[in-house]
C-alpha cells in the first residue's frame, strides 16, 4: 500500500513513519487485489487536539477513518481502526454478494463432415455425461396408464410420482415393446 502523508503543523520522524507504515500494511493486506491501493493520511493539530484522517479509494468507494485525541499516535491508531472496520465490511459485502454468471447466447452447432463425425464419436465414447434432474420441479402425480401415454416412442423410461401410493415409480420400456414398472 502506497501511503502519502500530509502534516498540518505536525512533522513525523522517520521512526514514527515506519510504525505507521506497519499499521497501514495490515489495511493493505485486507484490501488485497490486483492493483495497489493508495492511502492518504492527513495529520493536523487544532487547539491541543491531534486529528488524523485516513482515506483509501476501494472500487469506487472512499473508505475514510477519522480519529482525534490529545496524543498524535492515539489519534492515528483510532483512525486506522475505523478504517480497518470499514475495509472488513466492504470486503465481506463484496464476498457475500450473490454473483450469478451471465447467461451466454445459445451456441448454434454447425454441421460437420462425415469424417469429422466419426472422429468425434470415437473421442466421446469413453466419457459419459451425467445430466442432473432438478428436484424442485413439482409434477402432478399420475397413474400407470397416464405414464404409459406420456411415454412416446423416443423415451426408454419415465420417472413419475404414483397417484395412489404417492411414491416415486419408474416405467421402463423393454426391447420387446412391453413395459416394466419399478415402484419405490
Amino acid at each position: 500500500m502506497k501511503i502519502t502523508y500530509t502534516g498540518r503543523q505536525v512533522e513525523l520522524a522517520p521512526a514514527q513513519l515506519k510504525k505507521l507504515e506497519a499499521r497501514f500494511a495490515k489495511i493493505g493486506r485486507l484490501l488485497d487485489g490486483k492493483e495497489e491501493r493508495d492511502a492518504h493520511v492527513v495529520l493536523s493539530l487544532e487547539r491541543k487536539t491531534h486529528k488524523a484522517e485516513a482515506t483509501v479509494h476501494y472500487y469506487n468507494h472512499q473508505l475514510i477513518g477519522l480519529g482525534s485525541d490529545s496524543d498524535l499516535f492515539t489519534a492515528i491508531h483510532l483512525a486506522a481502526e475505523k478504517l480497518e472496520k470499514q475495509c472488513v465490511k466492504a470486503r465481506t459485502k463484496w464476498r457475500d454478494a450473490k454473483r450469478v454468471p451471465r447467461k451466454s447466447a445459445p451456441e448454434v452447432e454447425t454441421e460437420k463432415p462425415a469424417a469429422a463425425e466419426a472422429d468425434s464419436e470415437t473421442e466421446e465414447a469413453p466419457g459419459r455425461q451425467v445430466y442432473k434432474v432438478k428436484p424442485a420441479q413439482k409434477h402432478k402425480p399420475m397413474t400407470v396408464e397416464e405414464a404409459v401415454l406420456e411415454m412416446d416412442k423416443t423415451r426408454d423410461y419415465l420417472v413419475y410420482r404414483d397417484a395412489q401410493t404417492d411414491r416415486v415409480s419408474v416405467l421402463v420400456r423393454r426391447r420387446d415393446g412391453h413395459f416394466d414398472l419399478v415402484e419405490g
